[in-house]
């Protein structure tokens, strides 16, 4: 057997079965148990020092206030 048909070989049996694997090991680790904090914290990290903005003239946002 030649190199290139070996390696075909392996890499259509074994490298499918690995990257399968992988594949679902990155899902089963984002959906993990008790990640939801992590992830809602990671979400709303960019509002975290966000002001309200200052309402315009003539709006219903300033009727409101």
């Amino acid at each position: 057997m030649e190199t290139y048909s070996f390696l075909r070989t392996l890499a259509d049996s074994w490298g499918l079965l690995v990257m399968t694997l992988c594949f679902l090991g990155i899902i089963a680790w984002a959906f993990r148990p008790g990640s939801r904090k992590t992830h809602e914290e990671i979400a709303s990290s960019i509002f975290r020092n966000e002001q309200k903005p200052v309402p315009q003239a003539g709006t219903r946002d300033e009727e409101a206030l």
